[in-house]
């Protein structure tokens, strides 16, 4: 059989771009993740390559200087660059989804502004919806913008800002009072341009420091603190008070197939170095991978590898067609993210004692693989987003 996780019909574009990457994984992240990764190091280097590969434009199109792939192309990226070490995977997502958001939702004069830039990685993108106290439930944002003249005044703090300090343009969603019955049409998205850093950036706009976090390392989480910060009513998004629930919904649920896409490169990852070690630690005089305890063990890990890659592949072939694909999306992500910390659980286990130690890479994908179960929506909230879409489909004629 082929090797796992191999994706069917792909264009010698598609297949040139997946080589070039799996070298860059192989030589350039893999041999240096681990010691980046306990030193919680900004990985500039790797950052300064994917920048030289035109990774940030990946999927900006070609009028804008990007290289115009699809979110198939994308996924299969990431999942790559989340095999050799999922932070880095982190730094490209956010941008990618402020990046989708401009070019679907932004005005010419958006779109042109920023693409461009944002395709030579010269602009590098953030977004936040999560406020310290608000969790999955985005129509109860608190932080708000109130309208002075040609400017808006927004006061609140925002939380889980995947590079919140690196990063040099955010999309932010906060309350504006449009008299709407729906609290979450009551909800704007703002492009706040700030300088990269920390402490207070720009007058009113402070980012306070990096939050340390189990896993997840090198790249930084931070909050976001307005205090009268002034934004020029022109960087609404797309010129619609009001739509911004809708515009980061789209933004989240291409997320969500990024998600799935790091989970099935950690879950990849995992079951390389279990069948690696299987077959090179003998016990009772044989490889344990000769154990049928072990072997079954790679057997099931091996398909549930499998499984979350075909569902993400499908998810994201069915947002490139133009589909509705929020449910789809949900169930990659949901199948991927659980099937992601079950097999990495196993390889620990294949590993004994060893796998508790930082010498091995295992320790830190035990790290990382639980972030990828909160990431972009609990898997509870996938469960409530495809119900609702599958009591709508199947509704009782």
């Amino acid at each position: 059989m082929a090797k796992l996780a191999q994706t069917a019909g792909l264009t010698e574009i598609q297949q040139e771009i997946l080589s070039t990457v799996r070298t860059f994984v192989d030589k350039e992240i893999l041999p240096h993740a681990t010691a980046l990764e306990h030193a919680d190091a900004y990985p500039q280097d790797i950052v300064d390559g994917m920048k030289e590969m035109g990774l940030f434009g990946l999927t900006v199109s070609e009028e804008f200087g990007g290289l115009g792939e699809s979110l198939l192309t994308y996924a299969l990226v990431v999942e790559q660059i989340a095999r050799g070490w999922m932070s880095v995977s982190g730094v490209i997502n956010t941008h990618f989804i402020v990046a989708h958001m401009i070019a679907h939702h932004g005005t010419d004069e958006q779109k042109q502004r920023y693409l461009p830039r944002m395709a030579a990685g010269e602009v590098r993108g953030s977004f936040s919806m999560s406020e310290p106290d608000l969790g999955s439930d985005v129509a109860a944002i608190s932080t708000k913008a109130v309208a002075d003249g040609d400017d808006f005044v927004i006061d609140g703090a925002k939380m889980w800002l995947t590079n919140g300090g690196t990063s040099n343009l955010t999309a932010v969603l906060v309350r504006t009072d449009e008299g709407a019955e729906r609290a979450h049409q009551n909800l704007t998205c703002f492009l706040v341009d700030k300088p990269e850093g920390y402490g207070e950036v720009a007058p009113g706009l402070t980012v306070p420091g990096k939050i340390d976090k189990m896993g997840y390392k090198g790249v930084d989480t931070t909050e976001l603190v307005f205090s009268g910060h002034r934004v020029p009513a022109a960087q609404i998004l797309g010129d619609r008070r009001g739509g911004g629930f809708a515009q980061m919904m789209d933004g989240v649920e291409v997320g969500r197939v990024n998600v799935a896409a790091r989970a099935c490169g950690i879950a990849i990852r995992a079951f390389e170095l279990a069948v690696e070690y299987a077959q090179q630690r003998k016990t009772f005089g044989k490889p344990i991978a000769q154990h049928q305890a072990i072997a079954f063990k790679l057997a099931e890990m091996a398909t549930k590898v499998e499984a979350a890659h075909l569902m993400m592949v499908n998810a994201a072939r069915m947002k490139d067609s133009g589909e509705r694909f929020d449910v789809e999306a949900g169930m990659a992500k949901l199948l991927a993210s659980e099937y992601c910390a079950e097999v990495t659980q196993e390889s620990f286990r294949i590993h004994g004692g060893y796998g508790y130690s930082k010498e091995y890479e295992i320790e830190r994908l035990m790290r990382e693989a639980p972030f990828l179960l909160i990431g972009e929506g609990t898997s509870e909230i996938q469960k409530t987003i495809i119900s609702r879409g599958l009591l709508k489909e199947y509704k009782l004629r």
